[in-house]
């Protein structure tokens, strides 16, 4: 099994990278292998809403994003992870997971996706429920963990004294880990959920 983690801080050993360590221990020892893949600091412009990948099946923009769909398809689980920045997730992420999750048309359903974010004191609840929709609209169970998936720092380090936090982190992962485990095992047994023909509804009248 595979995780594929995206790291939305520009710092690559900052708060954010130290909040994901304590995941990636627990994948370890889960036996599911890990690619983190730094994104705060890359050059990545946003959606401009153009429609080439409804018929070239990748983003018109040839950067990362179309490094990182293939990964993603191979995935059981995608991590998004952030800094907070104006109660929000830093904007490189956003228009990554925006230009990802749009130019992509393999089926997500029942990949498990997860967020984390890290802020110095607020803001947390609103960056953790914005990553959240990419897997809410996708049909990708959301893992949770004893509390929202949260750790505060703010100079580099400091999340490593939230102590609670990190216990958070850990418990995500495991809960991550035995959630893919399972789906994993209910594809095999069931398959997956029935799909219905996508029904579109405007409204404005046409």
């Amino acid at each position: 099994m595979k995780v594929l983690i995206l790291n939305g801080s520009p710092k690559n050993n900052g708060n954010t990278m130290t909040a994901l360590n304590e995941m990636v221990r627990v994948f370890e020892s889960e036996g599911i292998d890990i690619e983190i893949i730094g994104v705060g600091n890359r050059d990545v412009r946003g959606c401009v809403s153009c429609n080439s990948c409804g018929s070239t099946g990748k983003c018109v923009f040839d950067d990362i994003v179309n490094e990182i769909a293939p990964k993603f398809e191979e995935a059981d689980g995608l991590v998004a992870a952030s800094p907070v920045y104006y109660a929000s997730a830093n904007a490189t992420l956003i228009a990554c997971l925006d230009r990802l999750f749009y130019s992509t048309k393999f089926d997500k359903t029942m990949k498990v996706g997860a967020s984390v974010v890290v802020a110095r004191r607020g803001g947390c609840s609103a960056t953790f429920d914005e990553l959240n929709k990419y897997f809410t609209i996708s049909g990708m169970p959301v893992a949770s963990s004893q509390y929202w998936n949260s750790v505060h720092g703010n100079a580099p380090g400091q999340a490593a004294s939230d102590l609670e936090g990190l216990q958070v982190m850990r418990v995500l992962a495991r809960n991550m880990s035995f959630l893919m485990k399972s789906i994993a095992l209910g594809k095999k047994e069931y398959g997956l959920p029935e799909k219905e023909e996508h029904v579109w509804t405007n409204f404005i009248d046409a």
